[in-house]
């Protein structure tokens, strides 16, 4: 019997925004407040919606401020895709874990039957509930902006850069996933979304904190409003932010739809050098349910290549990783006049290989292009990457005199591959060079090392490091290039009379022009105190340690 009545009010609401004029619609968006969304009146001034989200203007507040700002709503105009989705999935997994991301995915079917208001609770109730503020406020911080800047429209973001004064975002979306990248990156002043109601300040109890979906925006007025044209009736009541009142002055309308362009990476606000997380993909519902149907196999194919990596021989291992999808393009080997360890004057020591560094199988790769085993340095490596590595891995203690006498004594009994980046950089960019090398060595090898990957990253800041070679190696056709570029000339050396900080600058830049990247001062701990907020030393996890993260990657 409740249902007819529901029913009834729903079909009136739908005729109050199709057949009532603009000058209407907000009545018609207070019907539906106080209708079957059965919510007591707000006490503002003024309410105006925004795709399901709605905020309160304060005229007087706005008519006492002189400075000229934009507004605009990121999913419904800044986002090429327009859809929430993604996003909150990409917290549910990368802050949540596996299981909550399943259980979001399972909610999909339900959410377009749902209002925006309602669907906008299920999928925060689903990521947030349980979680720790920390946790999302890092993924917020290092995952996100990639996603974000990725996806963003090139039209629309044109539109606000031009906008003079200054500039703030009205969204339905958690406050706390936005802010720091459109602070950030986008030189956003205020952001005003949804607030998510906390338990104790730590954790997020997955209920949207009072007063709602509502938030208050005053003290400019605006300049420039974005909106997604084309969408439905609620959308252009964004727009009466510039239009009804008043105190508003011009407006821009931008489409942030599949016809627009995605900002090109040379436009990007500031570079995007360092993000996190395991996902390479933006995860929309087809796209997840094809990477959950995936992981059986893809744990299965991780477990094989790794298993043909450590005990078969370097040909037949290169034979069957081709088989099952891992593609190896080596460049450079064909000239063996690299002396080798073995040759010349055992004075002079072995051969040392400085890798780019975009995984900790970068070492493995090369031995095998070589066919030959090698000795690799690291800064930290976790034992269970140490225990299943198929080559000699020795760590340094970052002492300069300590690390030096180690890498003497290697470079005596044989050849050594060394990263001198120290930590792994996904984007196309080289980190600083530590300089300590390049006074070791009498003979010094650069190699161009670069890795792609379609579905999961196999490096992280704030995971189970453990687990890096494992998420490579589960892509379905991971690739791995690797370029010999030969031996430095002396005159480039030490020997030759430059500096060491030289000779690494200089092989920096080889680097990089090989690759086609661009070399930066940045270093790892940079990277680490960016995206994990520690110095990015590796510590053996307790027993009790590995069971709370098991899920979280």
């Amino acid at each position: 019997m409740v249902f007819f009545p529901v029913v009834i009010l729903k079909l009136a609401y739908w005729l109050l925004c199709q057949l009532l004029p603009s000058s209407c619609h907000r009545a018609a968006r207070k019907f539906s407040n106080h209708g079957f969304l059965l919510k007591s009146p707000a006490s503002f001034k003024t309410q105006i919606f925004s795709n399901g989200s709605k905020f309160s203007l304060d005229a007087k507040s706005s008519e006492s401020s002189d400075t000229a700002a934009s507004a605009c709503d990121i999913s419904a105009a800044l986002l090429r895709s327009g859809s929430l989705f993604p996003y909150f999935m990409l917290v549910a997994f990368e802050a949540g874990g596996i299981i909550r991301a399943l259980l979001l995915l399972l909610c999909s079917p339900i959410l377009p039957l749902l209002h925006f208001e309602g669907r906008l609770r299920l999928m925060i109730f689903v990521t947030f509930c349980g979680l720790r503020v920390n946790n999302v406020e890092s993924v917020a911080r290092a995952v996100m902006p990639k996603f974000f800047l990725e996806d963003l429209s090139e039209q629309a973001y044109d539109a606000l850069a031009s906008a003079r004064g200054g500039k703030f975002i009205v969204t339905a979306m958690p406050r706390v996933v936005v802010e720091w990248f459109l602070k950030d990156y986008l030189s956003i002043e205020m952001v005003t979304g949804t607030e998510l109601h906390r338990i104790s300040g730590q954790y997020f109890s997955g209920l949207v904190s009072s007063p709602g979906l509502a938030a208050l925006i005053h003290r400019w007025r605006t300049d420039v409003s974005l909106r997604c044209s084309g969408s439905h009736p609620g959308d252009p009541i964004f727009m009466h932010l510039c239009v009804e009142e008043p105190v508003k002055r011009n407006v821009t309308t931008t489409t942030a739809s599949t016809n627009a362009t995605l900002l090109p990476r040379d436009k990007y606000p500031k570079p995007l050098i360092f993000h996190d997380g395991r996902l390479a993909f933006l995860p929309t519902p087809p796209s997840m349910l094809a990477m959950f149907m995936f992981m059986p196999l893809g744990l299965i194919l991780a477990i094989f290549r790794l298993s043909i990596g450590i005990f078969l021989p370097y040909k037949l291992s290169i034979l069957l990783a081709a088989m099952s999808g891992l593609k190896i393009r080596a460049k450079g080997f064909h000239n063996m006049a690299i002396r080798s360890s073995t040759a010349g004057d055992p004075a002079r020591g072995g051969v040392l290989y400085v890798c780019t560094h975009r995984t900790l199988l970068d070492p493995i790769f090369l031995t095998t292009c070589m066919a030959r085993s090698l000795t690799a340095v690291t800064y930290s490596l976790s034992r269970f990457s140490e225990i299943i590595s198929p080559i000699l891995t020795v760590r340094l203690t970052r002492d300069t005199t300590r690390d030096s006498k180690t890498m003497r004594r290697l470079l005596s009994e044989g050849d050594l591959v060394i990263c001198p980046e120290g930590t792994t950089c996904r984007e196309p960019y080289l980190l600083r060079f530590s300089s300590l090398f390049a006074e070791l060595a009498h003979d010094i090898v650069p190699v161009a090392v670069n890795a792609e990957v379609t579905m999961f990253y196999g490096t992280t800041a704030r995971g189970l490091k453990c687990l890096d070679p494992v998420f490579f190696l589960m892509n379905p056709r991971p690739a791995y290039y690797v370029n010999q570029l030969g031996r430095i000339p002396r005159e480039m050396t030490c020997e030759g009379g430059r500096s060491r900080h030289e000779v690494a600058n200089g092989i920096q830049k080889r680097l990089a022009d090989a690759l086609g990247f661009e070399c930066t001062d940045l270093t790892r701990r940079d990277k680490y105190m960016m995206l994990a907020g520690n110095e990015g030393i590796v510590k053996e996890p307790t027993k009790r340690k590995l069971f709370e993260a098991h899920t979280t990657f």
